[in-house]
């Protein structure tokens, strides 16, 4: 167990930033920051579901599902880190998180090869997806301590830049931009406040953290069931 932490290799960035900047927290980080690893385990999962899926339809070969389904899971984590100078990035520092996106990946092109699923399927997945990684952004801006706006930015932009370089891949105008998609970089938004806010009221990262990523979720959600949206820009001719 190096350092004191068993999966150092995983997030170790965090770990270094814990060990410069100390710790803020009344949790053990010895518990805290294993959870923030497998969270981010369970983010990457979910988004390289959401990447191929994407692909459903468009008549897509293998390879290029699974560029599709890296572009989603690693886009948003890899501009987060590059902005805090976390080098090397989480997924060339744990090549574990490159094992679980393609099993996500894999997983995810069988099955729905097979069986395809609802469009509800990748809505939710990309939900849970854009949840967590919303979190997981914004707990990792505070590490390296800097102020809850730069937090919420940074978890707005893990939350959802993966999925829309997956659109600009795809020729597509991308999701965060799109009306009809509803709330979708709001979403991520309000769950990055809403975890500033639950821990200023109570310093629980995992509380908050739960509490944040389930706002998240449910706001997007939410406005798809029904039809939530932002109001469009719109010029007088």
């Amino acid at each position: 167990m190096e350092g004191g932490y068993p999966i150092r290799q995983g997030i170790p960035n965090e770990i270094d930033a814990v060990e410069k900047r100390g710790w803020n927290s009344p949790e053990d980080p010895h518990i805290l920051l294993p959870v923030i690893y497998y969270l981010q385990h369970f983010g990457v999962f979910v988004n390289a579901m959401a990447g191929v899926l994407a692909a459903r339809g468009r008549h897509i070969d293998l390879f290029g599902v699974i560029v599709l389904a890296l572009v989603t899971a690693f886009g948003g984590g890899t501009l987060r880190d590059l902005c805090l100078g976390a080098t090397p990035v989480f997924w060339i520092a744990d090549p574990n998180y490159t094992a679980t996106a393609l099993a996500g990946a894999f997983a995810t092109f069988l099955f729905a090869r097979r069986f395809p699923p609802p469009m509800i399927f990748m809505e939710i997945s990309d939900a849970l997806g854009l949840a967590m990684f919303a979190i997981i952004g914004t707990q990792k801006s505070l590490l390296f301590g800097h102020g809850g706006l730069t937090a919420v930015a940074l978890g707005t932009m893990t939350g959802v830049a993966g999925g829309l370089a997956r659109d600009v891949l795809l020729n597509e105008l991308p999701l965060v931009f799109r009306r009809e998609i509803r709330l979708y970089a709001t979403a991520a938004i309000s769950g990055s406040v809403s975890y500033l806010l639950i821990r200023a009221i109570l310093p629980l990262g995992i509380v908050a953290a739960i509490g944040g990523s389930g706002i998240a979720f449910v706001v997007r959600i939410c406005s798809i069931r029904w039809q939530l949206a932002l109001p469009i820009f719109r010029t007088r001719e």
